[in-house]
């Protein structure tokens, strides 16, 4: 009796979060179905705690007590059940465990309250059961029906199913998928290069979550960001509303680094040379300036072997991160004062979730704005307690703005007085757009919704800005361009910026930005389609991000 109590106490804990699961299923017998394997899935970990031999029981505890504490924390953090691709976006950021434990660490205390429930439960001594054998059958069918379930629908399917057994799945699909992988070693770099000019500098911003349209360079009643003031020193050629790649930070990071098509993205990233090699074959000193991250920690699938073509990777470890991307265009400033052609690349702090306290008091331009003083040095979070409803998003709005006017604006302004700017070549852009909710709709999104995702989420700004002499004619076709490019024509200017040959670039990548661009102006909402599945592209809406349907 104490022992199934303890159990199910643990294991339907989260008894709202299921019924909100339960009720987003438009379908009676797929809820039917639902509800029937949730109980099965519930009774196979009952049954396991009946087992006789103490060593089986207690390895059992143990492996289920790692699944529920991942599983339980995740969506008690997220406030949504794990899926398969939000559970490898996981496993990859591993690294930020500690990150995690500190922003939320009493929600991990209520797991870990709940997990030695759970883990007590199951290791409480029975005298008697059928035997082991038999016991041991019932999880196992379980395992084996829902990574059957799963590897069939792509890993779609198994949100909220169970505690345990989801991420468990999850897991194995994970394990034989990399298996199964046989992309063979990265290739080298065989395009021609002539090579880049000595002291000029490519600098590469990738911003983060800064919409394309709330910016004073593609809207009249836009956030001031300095670059629409114009200067006969640093010309700015402004595509407009680009579109994303995806909506979420690590897909789209990953495929600006690798580049790729819509048709091979995949292959690309997974073989295909990094930015960084191009640039080194090119005679270029590579920089990596990330002012999300400190202590060496890697993201958005950045791994060692990367790091390897990277000469200088550059963070600010100690610093507040409100002054992290002036101190990044400070940085940049100092690059172009030397004689070294420098490729630099830069993750910026932007706009990402938190916003409150993401700018300096004095400026609160926007207001009334998000109270402030509780997401105080706190880069990202998935903590969305109390934030929800039209009133906290028009706060969030302003909020927003401001933070928009100070990382963006000052970011460029200390550029424009600092960098020798005859020496610099810049491509600016974002990693996606957000969701403001604008239209009056309920929710804690601001991106990375999967197949819900609309075109306010992959709504983003790409300019180039050259000082000095030209190096390509940009506004033969930037009429025809303007609202009509993506992220995937950067790459291919990136390497026309460090002279590869024109021609093998556009062979492999498409089209660079100076060329007159036929995009389709979609985005990826199942960048990770894994087991057979496909990827979904959405067409943006050109005329009304905000209130876009897609």
């Amino acid at each position: 009796m104490v022992k199934g109590v303890l159990i199910c106490v643990a294991l339907l804990s989260n008894g709202p979060y299921l019924l909100e699961r339960i009720s987003e299923i438009n379908s009676a017998p797929l809820i039917a179905l639902f509800i029937l394997l949730y109980t099965f899935f519930l009774i196979s970990v009952l049954i396991t705690s009946v087992i006789t031999n103490a060593i089986t029981r207690w390895l059992c505890a143990a492996i289920y007590l790692v699944f529920f504490l991942f599983s339980d924390a995740y969506w008690r953090v997220t406030g949504g059940f794990i899926s398969y691709s939000s559970f490898i976006s996981m496993v990859n950021a591993h690294g930020f465990v500690g990150d995690a434990m500190e922003q939320y660490g009493n929600l991990f205390l209520i797991s870990g309250f709940l997990g030695a429930l759970l883990f007590v439960g199951l290791v409480i001594p029975v005298k008697k059961s059928p035997s082991n054998l038999f016991v041991l059958f019932i999880p196992l069918t379980s395992i084996f029906i829902l990574v059957s379930m799963l590897f069939i629908r792509g890993g779609d399917g198994g949100k909220g199913l169970s505690l345990i057994y989801t991420p468990m799945a999850y897991s194995i699909l994970f394990l034989y998928e990399k298996a199964a992988e046989d992309n063979g070693p990265r290739l080298p770099v065989t395009i021609e290069t002539a090579g880049v000019e000595q002291g000029k500098d490519i600098v590469f911003v990738i911003d983060e979550s800064v919409r394309g349209d709330f910016l004073d360079i593609n809207a009249n009643n836009g956030v001031y960001t300095g670059l629409a003031d114009g200067d006969v020193n640093w010309k700015l050629y402004n595509y407009g509303l680009a579109v994303a790649v995806a909506t979420c930070s690590a897909e789209v990071n990953v495929t600006l680094r690798y580049g790729g098509t819509r048709e091979q993205y995949k292959a690309i990233i997974a073989r295909h040379p990094s930015i960084w090699q191009y640039a080194k074959k090119a005679d270029m000193k590579t920089v990596y300036i990330d002012t999300q991250r400190t202590a060496g920690k890697l993201q958005n699938y950045m791994d060692s072997e990367e790091l390897l073509s990277i000469d200088e990777f550059v963070q600010f470890d100690g610093v507040d991160i409100l002054y992290r991307d002036v101190l990044a265009a400070e940085k940049i400033a100092k690059y172009s004062q030397n004689d070294t052609a420098e490729f630099i690349l830069v993750n910026k702090m932007g706009a990402h979730f938190p916003v409150h306290d993401k700018y300096p008091d004095n400026f609160t331009y926007y207001k009334p704005v998000l109270r402030r003083g509780g997401f105080v040095g706190i880069s990202d979070t998935g903590n969305r307690d109390g934030f929800d409803g039209a009133d906290e998003w028009r706060l969030y709005v302003n909020s927003y703005k401001n933070t928009l006017l100070w990382s963006v604006g000052e970011f460029f302004k200390t550029i424009k007085l600092q960098a020798k700017l005859s020496n610099l070549i810049m491509v600016y852009t974002s990693d996606h757009g957000q969701d403001l909710h604008l239209d009056g709709r309920s929710g804690v999104t601001t991106h990375c919704s999967g197949e819900r995702a609309r075109s306010n989420e992959a709504v983003v700004p790409l300019v180039v800005l050259e000082g000095g002499k030209a190096k390509f004619d940009w506004s033969e076709n930037l009429n025809h361009n303007y609202n009509a490019v993506s992220h995937f024509n950067i790459f291919p200017t990136l390497l026309k910026l460090m002279n590869y040959d024109a021609e093998e670039v556009s062979k492999i990548y498409g089209y660079s930005l100076d060329q007159k661009v036929e995009d389709p102006y979609t985005y990826n909402v199942r960048f990770n389609a894994r087991l057979g599945m496909k990827p979904i592209w959405k067409k943006m809406d050109r005329e009304d991000p905000i209130n876009s349907k897609n």
